[in-house]
């Protein structure tokens, strides 16, 4: 048996087809399982100890809990019937992504060498259809909310990687391994585009806060996340990552974004100027970042927390640039001095 879908519907919310299916865990194990090592951060296998019930269980003949299984196409199939959408799971089961049951799947592949192991038993799955990538990790997180195997952060570090097309960009990412190997000059260190991306998401500059709890700073990045309406204004990820990438032609704009902070205040930013910041050129960008710099050294760095006001000020600057266009550095540094009060 490989896949069979015995019902097709809609997510209003994600704006994605979602098909219900079933196959064995025999299927399972040749064709999803290997789709967990697509990540190269995937999270690790949990202790041992805690997945012994389900490992017995099943040996015993229990129905696993379903998993869930995601596809990125921009078709986005939504008129396709039973049989059409069965053929359409098995042909693409290749490029999908696990976004619920990795830990499920690890309990299966450990005891699949046992006498007694089931492999014509049944395993439902939940696949979800998405041309929005934004889409498949707000889904992911609603998932696993609240489960401790895998942070919002972490997610989103993994997909970061995974889901975008840096191919298509002329600028250089690299992740934490590769510039452990060799750093390329001018290249953008993935875990700043990991936390820019978190930061659009969540539509908060401040996610990381060493006073809050480990744990209860996930729950509320996870509570951001939920009021952020980020499936619901239309800008994609990917469009941001073009226009830094249209920006960073620009040496001296690059040089700027590449800037941590400014980069995470940029992200969010975006989201209320991208058609005005879309029609600038990459010098006109560099004029604005010149300008910002000016300005934010006027800044007294030991009264100040200079990552947290980098942060913030950054957003404002960008997300009402057309207002500060025509300001003067005097004029930006009275704005920044009245943001800072207090």
């Amino acid at each position: 048996m490989s896949i069979k879908v015995h019902s097709i519907g809609y997510d209003d919310v994600i704006k994605s087809t979602v098909l219900t299916g079933e196959t064995t865990y025999r299927y399972a194990l040749e064709s999803i399982y290997p789709l967990i090592n697509r990540f190269s951060a995937q999270r690790k296998l949990q202790n041992q100890s805690f997945y012994d019930r389900l490992r017995k269980d099943i040996l015993k003949g229990c129905l696993m809990p379903p998993i869930t299984l995601a596809l990125v196409d921009v078709g986005n199939p939504t008129t396709i019937d039973l049989k059409e959408a069965s053929r359409y799971s098995n042909d693409n089961i290749s490029k999908g992504y696990v976004l619920d049951g990795m830990q499920r799947l690890n309990t299966l592949f450990s005891i699949k060498d046992e006498q007694d192991f089931p492999y014509e038993k049944s395993l439902y799955l939940s696949i979800i259809i998405s041309s929005n990538k934004d889409m498949l990790l707000y889904r992911m997180i609603t998932l696993n909310n609240g489960q401790r195997p895998m942070t919002p952060r972490h997610q989103i570090e993994v997909l970061t990687e995974e889901l975008f097309d840096f191919e298509s960009l002329d600028i250089e990412i690299q992740s934490e391994k590769e510039r452990g190997e060799k750093v390329k000059r001018g290249s953008f260190n993935l875990s700043d585009i990991s936390k820019g991306y978190l930061a659009f998401f969540s539509d908060s500059v401040h996610n990381e806060n060493n006073k809050i709890i480990s744990e209860k700073m996930d729950e509320i990045i996870v509570g951001k996340i939920m009021n952020a309406a980020v499936v619901e204004d239309g800008l994609q990820f990917q469009q941001v990552l073009e226009l830094i990438d249209k920006f960073s032609t620009s040496e001296v704009g690059k040089s700027w974004l590449m800037t941590q902070n400014n980069l995470i205040g940029f992200c969010v930013g975006v989201k209320k100027s991208f058609d005005f910041l879309g029609e600038l050129t990459a010098t006109d960008f560099g004029v604005y970042a010149n300008k910002f710099e000016d300005a934010f050294k006027g800044i007294n760095a030991a009264k100040v927390n200079l990552g947290k006001y980098r942060r913030e000020l950054s957003k404002k600057y960008i997300e009402n640039l057309s207002d500060f266009k025509d300001f003067d550095d005097i004029e930006l540094l009275t704005y920044f001095s009245d943001e800072t009060v207090g």
